[in-house]
This record gives structure tokens, sequence and C-alpha cells, in this order.
């Protein structure tokens, strides 16, 4: 009974919602994060990407002036599609209306359906928005805070790790925009438990960046001066920032790297700090650069050296621990990049060297035994890229001087105007190592695994897309959770149904299998077991009219392991949008409920946010989830978010582990964002 009345509550929920309201024509693009980064972990920064698409929104990419760059940073445009968007219009003329792209082989109306808002045609497009001003300026101030207090902060035993600062979260964001020719960014932040001010922290907020951004001028084509991303190839040898694995796009699995990047995001581990730029030459650009930062790691004094023996990439620095941590040595990497381009086909190589002023030792585990030891890394990589009619062709081969290597390579074909196909095969060697590589992968450190990629999409209809995948890899050596040679596959099936600028309706499998050590009594043959989750889900989004959206989300799982119980999760939840054409005040608001036997059934799912400031959050044990965002627009210059948000566990007398236990079954948080614009 008590199941019933729970999903009674979000039937009347959802038809409550529904009665309000009629047809729509806006967009909501939330579904692009889960979209593109279902691999990301709960914490990741996504800022630079939100703010990068918020950007495009307000200033839409002309399809008959772009050279393509603006649209990969979309990070949804596959490369095949974006040449064969490029020959339509070198064939045919300009484009007249952005809905010409629906005669183009691939451009289906999911595709359509995230890409519209963000481009137009010359002045006349109904999606263009505001004209781009020559100077503009634009300052952020954001407050966060949990409500309940932890207990790292309720402990004063100073011998004892604890929180050093308190509860509040602090970030200041200032941009300024001259032509779209140069920009500066500038952030400041400090997270929850750092102290500011005072302490360790005198200076003030725990991170500080800046970055100046001039494009185009002569030959040179951009160049950076304080924090910056680089993405070359396909990742193997040099990429920061977000990188984006398996996902609901499947032809996305083929990078396009930017190359030079300015690096505007709250990340505090993941960018270069310095100097860089690309030069053009005839049909070569050419990108030297260099970086001299601070990195966090565990620092010790030995009588011949100073040695670290973790480097540490959280980017906080809370208890006394993590202060000792804190810039505890530094890095130094210089490096070129030449890329030489010939009408469809590009070629490139990279060369860099990173210098510690410590010498990095490997750890004692199984697992650590190929690590990098030094205090000097060489990495050297070649990569390419080829389109051919309705193929495009991918690889990159990366070595560490001392002595490993990564591969890459795969292609996207369109085998029929309404099916296309992805391969990709990888092999990393378990000593190939690197500072700076993001392969596509199973695991993160490009390092230690072999694979194929098979991906598969059939647009059954116009309005109807059935995308694939499955993922077969292999781990040589021992990895976390797993002392020997392990083996892994991943398959994942979705049906979508979209209403043209309406709605969509999906219904995703996923089944994924591991090995992992076995932690019973007695033993087994390889010293693992077989552990298998599968994941169904069953969504539904819809714009009610111009105002009102919903979305309604239904999603289960059974995670099985051998020699133990099966496990099930499931959690329900309902999004409500608000987003009038003309007021001042937009809201959306969730309510969740989500039951998981144990910590393996746990369930990711996107959460909207104050602005910049999305992410995702994991429902785990039972309990409730609830959030309100309210947008309050008090003149055209000035804009204020508020977000409040609770977890609720009515079988639990306390929530959390360690220096975040707070007792008490209510976990709230309440955020609030200052946005000024010129």
């Amino acid at each position: 009974m008590k199941y019933c009345s729970k999903i009674l509550l979000f039937i009347g929920y959802f038809i409550g919602i529904t009665c309000m309201a009629q047809t729509n024509e806006k967009i909501n693009l939330e579904e692009l994060f889960e979209s593109l980064s279902e691999e990301l972990p709960e914490d990741a920064d996504v800022s630079e990407l939100s703010e990068k698409w918020s950007y495009y929104l307000k200033h839409p990419i002309d399809l008959n002036k772009t050279d393509g760059t603006e649209l990969i940073e979309l990070q949804f445009i596959d490369p095949l599609l974006l040449q064969r968007l490029i020959n339509h219009r070198q064939v045919s003329g300009d484009f007249i209306n952005v809905l010409e792209l629906q005669s183009i082989d691939g451009f289906d109306a999911k595709i359509l359906n995230l890409l519209l808002p963000f481009i137009k045609v010359g002045e006349t497009s109904p999606f263009t928005g505001s004209k781009f001003k020559d100077f503009s300026h634009e300052f952020m101030l954001r407050y966060g805070r949990i409500l309940e207090k932890p207990k790292g902060y309720q402990i004063t035993d100073t011998t004892k790790s604890r929180y050093l600062g308190d509860r509040n979260r602090y970030t200041i964001r200032y941009r300024a925009n001259l032509k779209d020719k140069i920009r500066l960014a500038i952030n400041m932040e400090k997270d929850a438990g750092e102290p500011i001010f005072y302490g360790e922290q005198k200076l003030g907020f725990d991170f500080y960046g800046l970055s100046l951004y001039i494009k185009a001028i002569g030959p040179v084509r951009n160049l950076v001066i304080g924090d910056y991303a680089l993405q070359f190839g396909q990742g193997l040898g040099m990429w920061n920032g977000l990188s984006f694995g398996k996902g609901g796009l499947v032809q996305n699995t083929a990078r396009q790297g930017m190359g030079v990047k300015q690096y505007t995001s709250l990340n505090e581990v993941d960018f270069m700090r310095g100097i860089t730029g690309t030069f053009r030459l005839d049909r070569f650009e050419i990108t030297p650069y260099f970086s001299y930062r601070a990195i966090d790691g565990n620092v010790e004094d030995n009588i011949e050296s100073r040695v670290i023996k973790t480097i540490a990439k959280t980017g906080l620095h809370r208890t006394p621990t993590e202060q000792r941590y804190r810039n505890a040595a530094h890095q130094m990497t210089y490096g070129l990049n030449v890329l030489w381009r010939h009408n469809r086909f590009k070629a490139g190589i990279n060369f860099n060297q990173s210098q510690l002023d410590v010498v990095k030792v490997k750890g004692t585990s199984k697992r650590q035994q190929y690590d990098f030891e030094g205090d000097v890394l060489q990495n050297i990589s070649l990569y390419t890229n080829y389109t051919f009619r309705n193929v495009h062709l991918f690889g990159e081969y990366a070595s560490s001087v001392d002595g490993g290597s990564a591969l890459l390579m795969g292609a996207i074909a369109s085998l029929h105007p309404r099916l296309s196909t992805v391969v990709l095969v990888r092999d990393y060697k378990k000593n190939y190592h690197t500072f700076y590589g993001q392969g596509f992968g199973e695991s993160s450190n490009t390092a230690n695994e072999e694979g194929i990629y098979l991906g598969l999409v059939y647009q059954l209809g116009r309005k109807l897309v059935w995308s694939n995948y499955i993922d077969v890899f292999r781990f040589p050596e021992a990895k976390y959770q797993a002392d020997s040679s392990s083996l892994g596959a991943d398959f994942f099936s979705q049906f979508s149904y979209i209403w043209y600028k309406k709605g969509q309706l999906s219904l995703r499998y996923r089944n994924r299998l591991k090995q992992t050590n076995y932690m019973g009594m007695g033993q087994t043959e390889s010293g693992l077991v077989n552990s298998s989750k599968q994941q169904l889900r069953l969504e539904f989004q819809y714009k009610l009219n111009r105002i009102w959206t919903i979305r309604y989300r239904a999603e289960g799982n059974l995670f099985q392991k051998e020699y133990e119980d099966n496990s099930l999760g499931y959690m329900f939840y309902q999004d409500i949008f608000w987003k009038p054409d003309m007021g001042k005040i937009q809201l959306n608001s969730r309510l969740a409920y989500f039951q998981t036997d144990t910590y393996d059934n746990r369930i990711y799912a996107y959460e909207n946010d104050v602005l910049y400031a999305s992410g995702f959050g994991m429902y785990n044990m039972r309990g409730w989830r609830t959030y309100l965002n309210l947008r309050y627009r008090i003149n055209r210059h000035l804009d204020i978010w508020t977000k409040y948000g609770i977890y609720y566990y009515p079988d639990n007398e306390r929530i959390g582990t360690a220096l975040d236990e707070i007792i008490g079954n209510r976990k709230s948080e309440i955020k609030v964002q200052l946005r000024w614009q010129l």
C-alpha cells in the first residue's frame, strides 16, 4: 500500500501540473549534460561548458559565417555532421533559414532540438536574440551553505582532523569582452570548510584564477596569458578541462580538440598557467606553450631529495592534512604542437616536457607498480583525422619517453541516410605515463587498458532514433578493486521519440559488467568475482505551453555479484519549469523519491541549479529529494538566483560519514547568486 500511495502522489503531481497548460515553442537544454557527461564524477565542475552555452544562446552562431570552430565548442556536433554542414553550404550556397538543416543527412530531430537555440542565419533569424555589444561586462557573486552542521565543524580538539573554516562557500566571477576579440576572465573561490583571510589563508580566497584571451591578430590565431587549457588530438597526450566519454550521443566518442582555450572553470586542478598562442603559417598552425604552477601532494624530505608520494587532485584545503598538501610542489611544463591542414585532412604532432621540483615515487600497492617515478616526464604524440565522403577516420599514437605508449584508432561511418556507426579501438600500455592525458576509456588514467567500442545509431523516422553501443574492455594488470587482470563490458540501448520543439520520450537500458576482488570466505580461481549492474530508465519531457515545461523520470537498477544477494534500487522524479516570455520571475523545481538497497545501487541524476552551477545529485538509501530554483530579474542589468534543496531520509538518524556526518535525517542547502551585466 505504501508504494501505491507514493505512485499515486507522483501521478497526482503530474496531472495537476499538466492541467495548468497547453503548447510551447521554447526548448529546455538540460538533457545535454546527461547526454554528454554521464561518466563525470558527482563533483565535476561543468561551469565552463554551461558558460559557453549561455554565451551562444545570447550570441547565436551564424551558419553562413562559421568555419565550424564555434559549433565544435558546443560539444554535441560530431565531426561527420560538421563536415556535411560545411559541404552543404559550399555546394548549395548560403543558408536561407536554420530549418534548412533538416535536408542534411544525419540532422535528426534530436540534434536539431539541441542545436536550434544556438544558431542563426543573418540578423533576420528568429533565434538571433540581442545584438552583440562592442564591450560587455559580467560580475557574479555566489554564496552557498549547508544548513545543518556536519561533524567536521564541531571538533575543537586541535590534534584531530577537522574543518578549519566555516560552512560558507563563496564564488566571485568577472568577465569582460571587447568585440569578442579580447576576453578577460577572473575567478575567486572558497570551498566550504576552507578558511578565508585567516590561518593558512591570510590572502583571502583559496583559489584565484585570471586569464586574458586575444583573438585573431594577423598571423596570430589566438593568444592566452594566465590560465589556459590545451586540447589536441584524441586526448592521449594533452587534454585539459572537460572530456566526455560514453553517453547517449554515440557519435561523440570522436574527440575534436580545440587547441588553445581560455580557462574559465572553477576546477582548481586540470589547467595550465602561463602563456600560449597559435600562429598560422600557410597550412600550418604552430602552438608553443609554457606553464608553471603549484600542485598539491604529500611531500616529504629525505636525505637526498624531496619526494612526493601522492599528487592530490581534489582542490580542497579544509583540514590540516589538506592544508599541508596545498601548493607543496611545483610543476613546469613546456611544449610545442604543430598541426597541418589540407582540405579534409589534418595531422599533428605534440611534444611536451614536465619538470617537478620534487621526485615522484611509486606507491606500494600492486596496482601502483607501473606508476611514473622521477622528476621529469616527456611525452610525444602523433594524431590525425580525415573525412572522406561518408566516413570520418581519426586516431592518435602517444608515447612517454620512459617507455610506454598509447594507441587509439576509430571511424564514424554513415552506412545509409538513416544508419550510422562508430568503431573505436584502444590500447593503452601499463607503463604509459602522462600528467595531462584524458583518452577515451573505462578508466580515467589512460593506461593499462585495452578495448573496442562499437556504436550504432538508426533513425527509424524523423522523430524516432535508436542509439546503441557495446564497449568490451580488458585491464592487463592490477587496477583499483582488482588485484589481477580483469575483463568488463558495457551495453547501452536507447529509443528516443522527439516531438519537434515540444518534447521527448526516451527508454534506456544499460548493463555494465565488471570483475572485482573477492572479499568473502574461501577463494576463487582468479581472485575475482563477476558483477553486473542493469539499469532501466523511462523519461518524458514536454513543453506544455510557452510558459510551462514538465519532465518525469522513472529509473531502476539491479545489481548482481557472485556469492552475494541481488540488490535493487529505483527512483522517481518530477521536474517543473516555469519560464514566461515576459515578467521578472522564472522557476523550476523537483520532487523525487528513491530507495536503494546498497551503495552499489546508487543513482545519479542531473540537477538544475543557479546559473553556471549545475551538477549531479546522488540518490542513495531511502528518502525524498526536493529543490526549488528561482530567478528574479531586478532590472535589465541585475539578476538574482536562489536555490533551496533538501534530502530527507526518514529511516536514518545520521547522514554521511567521517567529517561530513550529520546528526539527524535531513541535509539541506541554500544558494544565493547575484549577477550584474552591462
